[in-house]
Parts: structure tokens; sequence; C-alpha cells
């Protein structure tokens, strides 16, 4: 990791901290602590499948940590494995051996990620019913296994993508629209693996660990409809600038015009087993534990943290505050942990990402306050469309930035966060994890 400019003893710390959260949900350790081969018996979490003799097993799968999940897999069945395909962010291929590693856009989908479907498609096409599917799901599965519901084109996606993206939606509100535009999203990836059986593992990225918004849910069944996704255009007054095409395809299928996604009890989603193998609260966890060996007084405030960054980080920063002034809710030296997934509305033009945003909203509340740290970090350690993971403000970020000429308000206004902490030298840079269960925030206030 590359070493922050000004390496006080808390922001050691607060790193090290996070960086414990992130090595407890590492892939393949993960895969590992939830997946085992006894004879002809595979363990997946609590339940069990058995393996028919002579019959196949494939690996297919999306997301950010989908080649150290796949090469865990790999291990674990001992040579078992015939072959598969997996989809990859840019930047997180590591070779897998017998499978085939795909790399592709996100969190905008591109002609990479469609491919990579088409391959998936193929394979499960030539699975049949004594054959085992084993399905990766991670974060950023959702954009980087596009298959769009002809007529749709991948422009087509790409646009209402970028439209949720800036307006703020929450991803589940994303990925319903996104299942609705699909032909493997919403229970579609079980439906064409049928009547092979699907085990599905999946490493979290979304509030509360919904299993049909994780990756948009291509192998669960899904509750949400047409006219829900209609409304969330609506919502966020987007109907009239997503493409024709798109609007056109929703209003046909909530007229019933377009069969519906997958819902549960179907018949092609029954004997399926899906299995959270890594969440955001095993990481904050792992981070308490550590920052209870550091010596600090640890609370966790909550693993669900959504809404408004700018909110979220003003809160985090009060709570600060309140520790340094009165002890309260928990003494000094004292770190307080949170997880989940906050939004940006974009309004400037500037660069940055939640979690750099966070920190630079968190700043001004805990101006000049001694012994005070607070770090915002994304897990796969990617934050945006920067090389950054995150930030890390104390009680001399706004003095540092204003002796160098740089106005906070301003830079938070213009959403250009990634500048303003690179100037400070308080980027937090991890490189890709391989990894990812949303946002970790690490709160210090006093050092042990």
């Amino acid at each position: 990791m590359r070493p922050l400019s000004s390496p006080s003893s808390l922001k050691r710390h607060a790193v090290d901290i996070f960086l414990a959260g992130v090595a407890a949900v590492e892939p393949g350790r993960a895969v590992k602590e939830h997946l085992s081969l006894d004879g002809d018996t595979l363990h997946a979490g609590e339940d069990a499948v058995g393996i028919v003799p002579g019959g196949r097993i494939c690996v297919v799968g999306a997301g950010k940590a989908g080649a150290p999940m796949a090469a865990a897999v790999k291990e674990i069945l001992s040579g078992r494995l015939e072959g598969g395909v997996v989809s990859v962010k840019y930047g997180h291929l590591a070779p897998v051996a017998g499978v085939t590693i795909r790399e592709a856009a996100h969190p905008v989908p591109d002609e990479a990620g469609m491919s990579a479907a088409r391959e998936v498609i193929h394979l499960l096409h030539r699975m049949g019913k004594d054959d085992l599917v084993i399905c990766l799901l991670s974060g950023g599965g959702s954009a980087l296994l596009p298959c769009p519901a002809p007529p749709l084109t991948l422009t087509d996606k790409q646009d209402v993508t970028n439209l949720l993206l800036a307006c703020g939606a929450e991803i589940g509100e994303i990925n319903c629209v996104r299942k609705h535009l699909s032909l493997l999203k919403g229970g579609g990836l079980a439906r064409l693996a049928h009547p092979a059986r699907v085990v599905t593992l999946i490493l979290s990225d979304v509030v509360g660990d919904p299993l049909d918004v994780i990756a948009s849910g291509p192998t669960v069944g899904d509750p949400t409809t047409y006219a829900e996704a209609l409304a969330i255009l609506r919502r966020y007054g987007l109907r009239g600038k997503t493409p024709e095409a798109v609007v056109r395809h929703l209003e046909e299928g909530a007229g019933g015009m377009q069969p519906e996604t997958r819902k549960p009890g179907y018949a092609e989603l029954q004997g399926g087993l899906n299995v959270l193998v890594g969440t955001n609260a095993m990481a904050v966890d792992a981070a308490a534990v550590r920052a209870r060996d550091l010596g600090y007084n640890t609370m966790v405030l909550s693993t669900t943290v959504t809404g408004d960054t700018t909110e979220a980080a003003r809160a985090h920063a009060e709570l600060a505050a309140r520790i340094a002034r009165d002890g309260r809710p928990v003494a000094r030296p004292a770190c307080v942990l949170s997880g989940g997934e906050t939004t940006v509305v974009i309004k400037g033009s500037g660069k940055g990402g939640r979690n750099q945003e966070f920190a630079l909203a968190a700043a001004p509340g805990i101006d000049a306050l001694p012994d005070t740290v607070i770090l915002s970090g994304g897990t796969d350690g990617t934050d945006g469309p920067t090389d950054a993971a995150g930030a890390l403000a104390d009680g001399t970020t706004v003095r540092r930035a204003r002796d160098a000429g740089m106005d906070p308000g301003a830079f938070l206004q213009d959403n250009d966060a990634y500048h303003f902490f690179q100037a400070l030298g308080d980027l937090l840079v991890t490189g890709p994890t391989l990894t990812n269960v949303m946002d970790l925030r690490v709160v210090l206030v006093g050092g042990p």
C-alpha cells in the first residue's frame, strides 16, 4: 500500500483496522470456509449436494472476486472441475488453470462483458440433469455479465445504467431495472442452467445481503416487477431521458406482453443452493477484533449505513466530536466502526467516489480536534472511477487544505474529493483487493 504523507500513529491504526476487515473476507478464504468435498458429497454452507458419477461440474460467475473464488473452488474439487467462465472487472484478472477468466467493465457494462455472458450461456446450454453448476457472485456481478433481452442493445443498458448511477438511486433500485432488461438476471441464469443443479456462492456487496439484489439475483427468484422498474424511472425523473426502447420494453412487460423475471417458487429454481460466504458484517467484526487488540474501546455503530453520503459523514463526525468532548457513547481511546454503502448525487464535474466524499464531508466536523481520524474505504480497493479505496480526514485536514489554498466546501460541491486528498497525501490506496463487501469506516478518537 502507498504510504500516507503524514503517517501519524492514529492514521496507521485506522489503516491497519481497515485492512484487517478486508483480510477477513478474502475470497479464497471465504470460499474454503463454506465449501468442502467429501467423496461424492459437496458440502455448501449447512447444506450438501450429491455429485452424480459421470456428471460434469462447471463454474460460472461474475464479480470483482471471481478469480480467487474460482481458484478456491478448483482446489477444493481436486481435479473434478471441468472448466468454466467467470467475468471480472478490468485489473482484477488472476489466471485459474482450466477456467476462462474474462475481464470487463464496471459499473457501466461493455462489449467484453456481453461476450463473457454469451460464453456463459453457451456453457449452460450444454449442462444436463446429472451435472452441477457452481455459480460465483460478488460485487460488480450485475454489470460484468450483461445480456440485454432482445431487442434491447448494450448501448441501451449503458445509457440507463449511467442515468441511474448519476441520480443517486440505491443498488436495489438499479438492479430492479437491470433485472427487467436482462436474460440472465432475476433468476435467468438458473433458468438457463435447468435441469442441472446450481450451487451459488455469494460474496455480498449489498446492505442486508438480499439474495435477489446481489448481482441482480441470477440464481434466485425475483419479487420485483416491470411496474416497479417503471416507477423507479419516474421517481428519479428519468423516464423522459431513458432510451425509448427501454421504456417500451418495460411498458410491454408491465402490460403482460413480456415474460416476467423468474419468481420465488418457480420450478427452475427448486433445489438450488445459495450460500453467503462473505458479508460486510464479517469484515466489520474482524476490524473490531483488530481495534481491540490495538487497545481501543470499540463499538460497532451499524453495518447497514445507507442514504446520502454527506449526511452520513456529518453524523459520524458529530459522534467523534461527542466522544472527544464527553467520552460517550464509548470512552477514549475509542474506535467506532460502521459498514454499508451510501450514495452520492453527482452535481459537480470533479473526480472521486463515495468514500473519498465521505471523508471530505466529515472533515469540517472534526476540525481542530486532536487525536481524531475518520477513514472511509471501499473493501474492493476502488472507490468510484479512481485508483483509491477511499481517504482519511483528521483534525488538521481543514487547516492544511486552507494553507494550501484549497476550500474544502468548494471541492465537496464539485464532487472533487480525489484531487483534494491527493494534494494532502491522504488518499487510501490499496490497489484492487479482489474482494468486495461494500464499505468500511473507522473513527478513532484518542490513541491507546
